[in-house]
């Protein structure tokens, strides 16, 4: 049996009853990590050691019938922004030492721990998950598993690519601006970027609270049954939210019918969507309309907030980078120290106009969810481009945000988004579908995103 083929809630079922151990899980993941690397280029580093000594306890445990958590022995990888005791955090750059004490966990890594989570190994990202493709100055490219000329999508490609050639069935990312959800999208697997705050962040993000940690996996039910580990407050987060009322995974098999959904296809008309990819999609709507949900085409009103988002990320970028020496800039990705030049010359006028913006859209959301359950839209336009650039040749963009319009927005507004796999073009790419709603409402999105699989309305693995 190839163990790196099951989810994590199909490898629990396993260890429960006795089928397989999680050595016998993290060996295969392991296996499969190794193998993956040289083409695909996930990992900064493997953990195998510490892996394969925490396998064997759990195995202990689960021979015991004293599980230590609900992700008791499931692989899972971490994105190389969150900080994973023991090991380097180098956040894809090469201004940053590897001499260190490293002795903290992030607050979800922590959480991931008491449950008795294996960890793998740390994944590659941007510098500083700064763009929305995996490329960086300290570990290179990382490539697409569909196919190796393209870009995985970032900033959390090494996660996006771990998961779907079956290196862990679990991986934690972050996303500021689609970072979970891009790289999910162009590589077939479930994204999940909650409601700001559900999940803790620290140290916090140079982003502020446009930064999320979310859950990337397999499929929705793998998503609600991290969400339930990680979605927990840590007093080193003075923004995470109280306690979840309930768990993720209750009422998931809820489906959709007589939710209200929203489609739009094309914001208005704002964004030309390829045509395989407006297929794949409207084929994932009409299926939602035939599991009872009452959908309706129509658009928010969301005009184009990318001015002010490049105010603040680029502000970002540039106060995270204040203190560097000329010699330690000269370090930095090209791209980056571009945007860091940038966001130096905005006025803390500049600064606030943006969060005026910000605060008004999240207010125009939060009427239209009065109305919509859910929004759905292409997570992207197009599908994966070529590997090493931050927009696709020919295409004349400047940035990463010029092909991403469906994902940043919902990081200004805070709200929960996810991608589910609904299709691929002609090239055997995938194409994603966004399901969004109002913020604190991570249920609906999993629900609706579960019902999806179970339907059979979405892409299988790579």
């Amino acid at each position: 049996m190839q163990l790196t083929d099951l989810t994590a809630v199909q490898l629990l079922d396993g260890y429960r009853k006795g089928e397989f151990s999680p050595v016998e899980a993290t060996e295969q993941a392991l296996e499969r990590a190794r193998r993956i690397q040289p083409e695909v280029n996930a990992f900064v580093r493997l953990t195998e050691e510490d892996a394969l000594a925490r396998a064997r306890e759990s195995a202990e445990r689960w021979r015991r019938g004293e599980p230590a958590g609900l992700l008791d022995g499931v692989p899972v990888t971490v994105k190389d922004i969150l900080l994973l005791r023991g090991h380097p955090t180098l956040r894809g750059s090469k201004t940053i030492s590897e001499q260190g004490r490293w002795d903290e966990d992030a607050p979800s890594v922590a959480r991931l721990r008491e449950h008795g989570a294996v960890f793998l190994g740390k994944t590659t990202t941007p510098e500083y998950g700064w763009k929305g493709v995996t490329d960086s100055p300290l570990s290179g490219a990382t490539r697409n598993p569909y196919d190796p000329s393209r870009t995985a999508g970032g900033s959390s490609g090494g996660s996006a690519a771990a998961v779907a050639l079956g290196a862990g069935p679990l991986s934690l990312g972050t996303d500021g601006g689609g970072s979970i959800r891009i790289p999910a999208a162009f590589c077939g697997i479930f994204g999940l970027k909650p409601t700001y705050g559900r999940v803790p962040l620290y140290p916090a993000s140079a982003f502020g609270t446009l930064s999320h940690v979310g859950p990337m996996t397999r499929d929705a039910a793998d998503a609600a049954l991290m969400l339930d580990v990680i979605g927990t407050p840590d007093a080193r987060d003075w923004s995470a939210l109280p306690p979840p009322t309930r768990s993720f995974t209750a009422g998931l098999d809820k489906g959709v019918r007589g939710l209200r959904v929203a489609y739009s296809p094309s914001l208005g008309g704002q964004v030309a969507v390829r045509p395989p990819v407006a297929a794949a999609v409207r084929r994932a709507v009409a299926g939602l309309a035939d599991l009872g949900a009452y959908v309706e085409e129509t658009d928010p009103d969301l005009s184009d907030p990318v001015d002010a988002f490049h105010t603040l990320w680029f502000g970002g970028a540039a106060r995270l980078t204040q203190s560097f020496s000329p010699r330690r800039r000269q370090l930095l990705d090209p791209g980056l120290r571009e945007i860091c030049a940038q966001g130096a010359r905005s006025s803390a006028l500049d600064y606030l106009a943006a969060v005026d913006v910000r605060m008004d859209l999240g207010r125009r959301m939060g009427g239209f969810h009065e109305r919509y359950d859910l929004l759905v839209t292409p997570t992207l336009p197009l599908t994966a481009f070529e590997a090493g650039e931050e927009v696709p040749r020919g295409s004349g963009l400047r940035r990463w945000t010029g092909w991403t319009p469906f994902t940043y927005p919902f990081n200004l507004t805070q709200q929960p988004a996810a991608t589910v796999p609904v299709g691929a073009d002609g090239d055997g790419l995938p194409a994603g579908m966004q399901i969004v709603a109002a913020r604190h409402r991570d249920d609906l999105v999993l629900r609706a995103s579960h019902a999806l699989y179970e339907a059979g309305l979405t892409l299988s693995g790579s």
